[in-house]
């Protein structure tokens, strides 16, 4: 067992709040881009509307034209047709490809590379907490959320390689300071060694992938959310209503995020189902059996059937739309209640937050 580095530890204090401090800044870029993409189509807006007045207007003079000269035209079929409206004219939703547009937007580029600065500190700090208490750092709540955090961000800037989603930039980055203030507030844990159950490199196989799994599930209940405010936007704005949530044309269409949800989900799922077993396996070589209805392995299960319900519902079921969201979002909520309820307030024997009882 390798002795503690508490310097090292102090390091990583520095580095986690560095880090959260570079990702508020992001979020306000992510918003900022929200906000000035929204005004910036409504400006296209109008203009759109003023040309399309200045159509009508012209439209009318043959039209007087011809009654003055005596034709009969006045009837429905000698009616000049109604351009088509402004708001109509716009497209109400980005691509559903989720591609690249040709236009730059200044401040999601900007949110971009903050966001790249940030989880460069970031990692430092995960790193120097491992090299701190010489092992894998998840032995705790405290390192289970800031570890959590780091790989929530990352995935998010490497989906961006591929796709455009920096719409999900104020939300993922909104969770992810949650998560950081959360650990260093609530949940702070001294560096130091592991409790003997979990001296195991079963550690590192079965709670890497609980974390990898929690973190994609933390982007699918990002996306489920927006997904429930455009179909909400939609709807509106499909019986006339005013688009009170002008920056949503920045995000895709309903259906493009339940779609890209599900597949998303289907991977965490996998994830969570290791994790269900691997954890099986750890504990019956740590104490002997593969299920003892403790109250983390109770909830572990029921995330699991929750997950496999959405799946399930969503592939045969017809559950689509808003309930497919609202399932995914049920299930992202029982990931924490088994992390922050399961853990402080029930005692078995998965009591590992690392807080003082």
């Amino acid at each position: 067992m390798l002795p503690i580095n508490e310097t090292m530890g102090q390091y990583s204090e520095l580095f986690m709040l560095l880090a959260a401090g570079t990702y508020t800044v992001a979020f306000i870029a992510f918003a900022w881009d929200l906000a000035k993409s929204s005004k910036t189509l409504r400006a296209v807006d109008l203009k759109a509307a003023s040309a399309a007045s200045s159509v009508a207007v012209e439209a009318k003079v043959p039209v007087a034209a011809g009654r003055a000269g005596g034709n009969d035209v006045g009837g429905p079929a000698g009616r000049a047709e109604r351009p088509t409206s402004a708001v109509a004219s716009v497209s109400q939703t980005a691509g559903g490809d989720m591609k690249y547009a040709a236009e730059r937007r200044v401040p999601a580029r900007v949110a971009v590379a903050v966001a790249i600065i940030g989880v460069a500190i970031h990692g430092a700090g995960v790193i120097t907490r491992a090299i701190g208490a010489g092992r894998v750092p998840w032995g705790n709540m405290y390192e289970f959320l800031t570890t959590g955090a780091f790989l929530v961000v990352a995935v998010f800037l490497l989906s961006l390689i591929r796709r455009d989603l920096r719409f999900l930039g104020t939300f993922v980055f909104g969770l992810a300071i949650i998560m950081m203030v959360a650990a260093s507030v609530t949940y702070w844990t001294p560096v130091g060694h592991l409790v003997p159950a979990l001296q195991s490199y079963w550690l590192v196989i079965h709670v890497s992938i609980a974390v990898m799994s929690a973190s994609l599930f933390t982007l699918t209940f990002a996306m489920s959310a927006l997904q429930l405010l455009q179909s909400h936007r939609q709807k509106t704005l499909a019986a006339g209503g005013v688009d009170k949530l002008g920056f949503m044309r920045l995000v895709p269409n309903a259906l493009s995020l339940e779609n890209l949800s599900y597949r998303i989900n289907t991977v965490g799922f996998v994830g969570w189902t290791f994790t269900l077993m691997f954890g099986a396996i750890w504990a019956e070589k740590a104490w002997g059996r593969f299920w003892g209805w403790d109250t983390k392995e109770v909830w572990t299960f029921v995330i699991w059937v929750v997950y496999a319900g959405y799946l399930h519902a969503r592939a045969t079921r017809g559950w689509t739309g808003t309930r497919a969201a609202w399932l995914s979002i049920t299930g992202y909520l029982c990931v924490i209640f088994n992390f922050t309820v399961v853990n402080v307030f029930f005692n078995g024997l998965h009591s590992y937050s690392g807080l003082p009882s």
